[in-house]
């Protein structure tokens, strides 16, 4: 299986992991030879729910069982995609009332560029230095890494760049605008925390030059940071809302949502303004419909805050330099790089799973299932000391 993965199965890294998969259920993925692996990253935050979870399964059996694809997005009413959507209205601030679901974050991230556009009729869009929105040719341009952009040019123009948290910068804000898009919590370049009152500022200095804000919550949303998205712990509501990853537990989506006036910009001039052939497919709909029930009838989100603190008294240690991000999107800042790959890569031999992020090679994410239970947490913070206290000898 191995030499067949390498041989007929697209590459994006010379050296990937290649564990071979039997199985997964809850916080662990299990391996060909039966080991089980205690999973710190989810999928990349993705298995927000766990694997397999049982509401998940039985939600998408018994949509299979009626019927999966019928027709392109938007022409046939299919009730667990409308369901869904007046769910996550009702769970969202007023503004935020229509839901274009489409099939990854990327895709999102490239509907709500087109959104903007159409609606502002302005072509300039402003995203952060250190982003990361996806790797479609849209979301790349909104990447300031020039070693990843060049061997792609070119790409979408009209596109600059602001510091993060840097209220200088939003003088870049102007008439010419049509939207600013910023992650909520930086993920690529370390989790990095908006400071108090900056998004405010930005959706404040949008609002007076007559931009829209985009918010991209692909990997803090649905419950990750101890709210439903990030951006409520900040007073900030967007114009436009990106979402993806964690919002079916483990099953390809994604989407953005406005108010019905700015969505309904890309119904007409021109008509299918935005098309997608599998977005809001029935069997994915169903199955974000029920990790969203799950998540907002149970004690899940808020555990999440109290899941931090946990992970905080336990990763102690004089390699770790400090841990960044909120509720379950950590990341360990580690001595330096080297530290960090051998972490990752021991603990890998240890069955714990954890992984890196982008742009930040000090980092050491820990993004674990938000139904992981403090013994795991307990187990998996054990490994990584013992590993940490090896690397130190």
């Amino acid at each position: 299986m191995k030499k067949d993965f390498f041989t007929y199965q697209a590459q994006t890294t010379p050296h990937p992991l290649a564990l071979e998969i039997s199985h997964a259920k809850g916080s662990y993925i299990y391996d060909m030879q039966g080991n089980g692996h205690l999973d710190f990253v989810a999928g990349v935050s993705v298995c927000s729910l766990g694997h397999c979870h049982p509401k998940v399964v039985e939600a998408v059996i018994e949509q299979t069982r009626k019927y999966m694809h019928v027709m392109v997005y938007g022409e046939f009413i299919q009730q667990p995609a409308v369901v869904f959507s007046k769910y996550l209205a009702s769970l969202l601030p007023g503004n935020l009332e229509t839901t274009y679901l489409v099939n990854s974050g990327t895709e999102a991230i490239e509907g709500a560029i087109k959104l903007a556009r159409r609606y502002t009729g302005r072509s300039k869009l402003i995203a952060a230095k250190n982003a990361y929105h996806g790797n479609t040719l849209g979301s790349l341009s909104l990447m300031n890494f020039e070693e990843r952009k060049a061997p792609f040019r070119p790409l979408i123009p009209d596109i600059s760049f602001l510091e993060f948290n840097s209220e200088q910068d939003l003088c870049k804000i102007s008439k010419d605008t049509a939207a600013v898009i910023l992650e909520t919590i930086q993920g690529g370049a370390g989790f990095i925390m908006p400071k108090e009152g900056y998004l405010k500022k930005v959706k404040d200095r949008c609002a007076e030059m007559g931009a829209l804000l985009i918010l991209d919550e692909i990997q803090p949303g649905f419950g990750r940071t101890g709210n439903l998205f990030a951006f409520e712990h900040y007073q900030c509501v967007p114009d436009i809302l990106v979402m993806g990853k964690g919002m079916a537990s483990g099953l390809p989506v994604g989407g953005f949502t406005a108010s019905h006036e700015i969505m309904n910009s890309l119904s007409n001039s021109p008509k299918l303004g935005h098309i997608t052939t599998f977005g809001g497919n029935p069997v994915i709909a169903a199955a974000a419909l029920a990790t969203l029930k799950e998540l907002t009838n149970s004690n899940l989100i808020p555990e999440t805050l109290e899941k931090e603190k946990h992970f905080r008294s336990r990763l102690k240690h004089p390699y770790i330099k400090e841990i960044r991000g909120k509720g379950l999107m950590l990341s360990l800042i580690m001595k330096d790089e080297e530290i960090a790959n051998k972490l990752i890569l021991s603990c890998a031999k240890k069955n714990l799973i954890l992984f890196w992020l982008l742009f930040e090679p000090k980092a050491v994410r820990i993004s674990p299932p938000l139904t992981i239970n403090t013994e795991d947490i307990d187990l998996g913070c054990d490994i990584i000391l013992q590993t940490l206290n090896e690397l130190e000898q």
